[in-house]
């Protein structure tokens, strides 16, 4: 019988004014992300919201079901796989993939409202003993 606890989706929309103001938290000045000029010259012909900043839902997922353990002791290990466009809504989802020696390993995914593969990977936290 497994302990591990269901962790629950994340949806967020990330749009421009987001990628934005992610990109001063972040002193991230690549113009990719939020000149509109600049992004039109790029193969992607419009900005492109940070990895980071789709990852964070990820993260904001497992914090939810993990709290403090997940700050002290989890783990991400993903590949992106298509940049995210803004504005899209964009959803973070962990389902279990094992459980074993006190660890919970989940496959985790983030995808836009079309459908698309954003990233995958697997997150790992401890178990409460």
């Amino acid at each position: 019988m497994s302990t591990a606890p269901e962790v629950v989706p994340v949806t967020r929309l990330i749009d421009q004014p987001l990628v934005r103001a992610y990109a001063a938290a972040a002193h991230d000045p690549n113009p990719l992300h939020t000149d509109e000029a600049y992004a039109a010259t790029t193969p992607f012909g419009r900005p492109v919201a940070h990895g980071m900043l789709v990852l964070a839902l990820v993260a904001e997922a497992m914090t939810a079901t993990f709290g403090e353990t997940w700050a002290r002791g989890g783990t991400l290990s993903v590949r992106w796989r298509s940049p995210a466009m803004p504005p899209c809504t964009v959803t973070a989802r962990a389902v279990l993939k094992s459980e074993a020696g006190g660890v919970a390993t989940y496959d985790v995914t983030c995808e836009d409202e079309t459908g698309a593969l954003l990233l995958t990977g697997t997150a790992s936290a401890p178990l409460p003993a």
